[in-house]
């Protein structure tokens, strides 16, 4: 049966495909001395809009407001309130590489540099990220709820995100990943009903969660 910690953790499968990307980037920075300001405004749009906007949406949102009220463990605690501070480090690091991205395209030679700085700092900002919700946070917090409250839960995700914005990203990635790196950009898809404007719930402004960890 299909839990909420696993509707995320699957989420995390796909967020690491771009995490790999990026890496994959930045040794075309590296060893070419160039940057594809196109693949960088997508992964912006990747990481803010699914990453951020839609995944950890549905945890700060979602999971973590449903936690406050239960009696969480001070070791389960503290890693809640690392994980709200991750957040908000992984937003102002995807802000700093698209600022780099847009200098970039701009004309600024100069600004190369800190693009694979920035992209760096991605690459090894996320999987640890990850691992700890995945391994050390996800799977303790499951016994915190009831069979009922983790259906009610995982229907609540289903209502905060629609397969659409699924659908959409999987295809960029997987886009990406089988026409960029043999040297040629992937062409624009025509417009269909997967690739037109997404308009979901989850794509709302996210700019903080505002959960409340208490410290007793």
């Amino acid at each position: 049966m299909m839990t909420p910690i696993g509707y995320l953790m699957i989420e995390h499968r796909l967020i690491e495909r771009m995490i790999a990307l990026l890496n994959m980037h930045l040794q075309h920075v590296n060893s070419d001395g160039h940057a594809d300001p196109d693949f960088i405004a997508s992964a912006v749009d990747f990481l803010r809009s699914y990453a951020d906007r839609c995944h950890h949406g549905k945890e700060e949102d979602l999971l973590f407001r449903a936690l406050e009220s239960k009696p969480l463990e001070v070791p389960l605690k503290d890693t809640l309130r690392e994980l709200i501070q991750e957040h908000a480090l992984g937003r102002q690091m995807v802000s700093e590489l698209a600022e780099a991205g847009e200098d970039y395209h701009e004309g600024d030679p100069e600004i190369l540099t800190a693009i694979g700085q920035r992209l760096k700092n991605l690459i090894e900002f996320y999987p640890l990220h990850i691992e700890k919700e995945d391994r050390t946070f996800f799977v303790p917090v499951l016994d915190c709820f009831t069979k009922k409250e983790l259906a009610s839960l995982l229907d609540r995700f289903h209502e905060f995100d629609r397969e659409l914005v699924h659908e959409h990203y999987r295809q960029l990635i997987s886009t990406w990943e089988h026409g960029h790196y043999s040297g040629l950009a992937p062409r624009r898809p025509a417009p269909t009903a997967s690739s037109a404007p997404i308009s979901c719930d989850c794509l709302r402004s996210h700019g903080g969660s505002g959960v409340r960890v208490s410290t007793e």
